[in-house]
Formats: structure tokens, C-alpha cells, sequence
């Protein structure tokens, strides 16, 4: 990664701090520890590759050198933020849906993390909070997004079929001029936070709307339903096959096996 072009791509932007590494374990790592040292507000951790990175859950994050863009964004909520917290990572969501919109892509939410291309993952977002006492200071917003098709990790590694920018767009991407697209948006986007608005363009992009789906959980158990959208707070609101309505706060989506 070009840091005079990363340097210049991101210099109209009202970023507290940058941070940037060569090589890094984990961007959020780096991100938390920084939240807990009084990292101001839009701070930002950049690699160029990541030997420990994250997902949720604690699964590995693939970041081979030069191939992908993995950073944490540092935000400190206002108080009428912290009141929509569960609604954060939307940011994200729409953020990338809507900088890889202007590169002619039409990108999908697999809920809660997942951004698809063609049904298959090409970015993850996770999320992790800084609390004092029973409030939370800060929040991380961690992102990966596979940029070259040597960020793809081999087949027998994936939990979910993953693509690359590059496979739709050639190998032209640039990293910082993405970037700066995305963190351009996660800002516009954040007065949006509290309105109905905000769920709505988010529902909007969600994967598998209207089909049946199954949410594995944590514990391995499986809830079944058809996908109906989002709840205020970024849940997803199910109907069983008595249409009753269900709400999932946590697990992972995926298509229900036809029988």
C-alpha cells in the first residue's frame, strides 16, 4: 500500500488520527488498545497485511499481504448514539454497499456481517466495544475486504464461498481510493443512525429477503423461518411456518436446505 496515496486519499476526511502498519496482527486489537488510551474520535488503523486478523466469533480473518484492505475505525458515541449502538455495524453495511454501488457492484448483507457479491463473501465487518462501568466509551468497527484474489483463502478453509473485487472489476482496485469511499460514508451516514430511514436502506440490502432461511447459533442449534426484514434495533425479524413473527439477535444466516 502506497501511504502518499493513502496519505492524500484520506486528507479531506475529518479522521482524528491514522495509524498505518506494514504488518500487523489484528487492526482491532491495535484499535481497542488505542480506544483505552483515549483515541479520538474517527481514528483509524490501517495494514497492509494482518497475520492474526479476526472475525466474529473468534474465526480467522485471511489477510495476505498487498491483496486486501483491513482497518478498525475508532468511534466514540455520543450519548444519542449510544442509545443505537446495535445498529453500528449498519453502518458499515451501508457504507460498503454503497462505495462498491459506484464501482458498478451490486452488494448484499449477509446479516449480520457478511458482504456479498454474487452470493458469495467478499467483505466482514466486526464489531467490538470499549466499556466505562456500564457504558461504552468506544466502539471498533473492524473491516476486510478482499481486494485481490489472493485474499481469497483456499477452498478447504472457508466456511462460506468467498469471492474478490478483483474477479468482477480486474485487479485496477485501489485500495486507498476505496478506502476513503468507505470512511466517507461510514460519516455521512452516522447522523442517519436513530432514524427509520437508516433500518429501512438496510433492510434494503439484505440477502435472502422473502426466502426461507435457517440462523445457526452459537450453541450449534438451528432457528428456521422465512426473512423478513430487520427490527429497530438491527435484529432480524423471521415468521415461522405458522407465520409467527421471530426476532434473532444473534447467529448466522444461510439459505434453508430444500428437503
Amino acid at each position: 500500500m502506497n501511504q502518499d496515496q493513502l496519505k492524500k486519499a484520506l486528507s479531506k476526511l475529518p479522521l482524528g488520527a491514522v495509524k498505518y502498519f506494514d504488518s500487523i496482527g489484528s487492526t482491532n486489537n491495535e484499535a481497542l488498545a488505542w480506544a483505552t488510551n483515549d483515541a479520538r474520535d474517527l481514528s483509524l488503523v490501517i495494514a497492509d497485511e494482518q497475520t492474526a486478523g479476526r472475525g466474529r466469533l473468534d474465526r480467522k480473518w485471511f489477510t495476505p499481504r498487498g491483496t486486501a484492505l483491513a482497518f478498525s475505525l475508532i468511534l466514540h458515541p455520543s450519548a444519542e448514539e449510544n442509545a443505537h449502538l446495535t445498529r453500528i455495524v449498519g453502518l458499515a453495511v451501508l457504507a460498503i454497499v454503497d462505495a462498491l454501488q459506484v464501482r458498478s457492484l451490486v452488494a448484499e448483507i449477509k446479516w449480520p456481517n457478511d458482504i456479498l457479491l454474487n452470493g458469495r463473501k467478499v467483505a466482514g465487518i466486526l464489531v467490538e466495544s470499549v466499556w466505562s462501568g456500564e457504558e461504552v466509551d468506544y466502539v471498533v468497527i473492524g473491516v476486510g475486504i478482499n481486494v485481490l484474489k489472493g485474499a481469497v483463502p483456499p477452498e478447504d478453509l472457508l466456511q462460506f464461498p468467498a469471492t474478490s473485487l478483483e474477479e468482477s472489476l480486474g485487479p485496477a482496485v485501489e485500495r486507498e481510493e476505496l478506502l476513503r469511499d468507505i470512511l466517507a460514508g461510514i460519516i455521512s451516514l452516522r447522523p442517519l443512525l436513530g432514524t427509520d430511514s437508516f433500518i429501512a436502506s438496510w433492510e434494503k440490502v439484505l440477502a435472502f429477503r422473502g426466502e426461507q432461511v435457517q440462523i445457526e447459533e452459537a450453541n450449534g442449534s438451528f432457528t428456521l423461518g422465512k426473512l423478513l426484514g430487520l427490527e429497530s434495533d438491527g435484529s432480524l425479524r423471521l415468521s415461522d411456518e405458522q407465520s409467527n413473527s421471530i426476532t434473532v439477535r444473534f447467529g448466522d444466516v444461510r439459505l434453508r436446505p430444500h428437503r
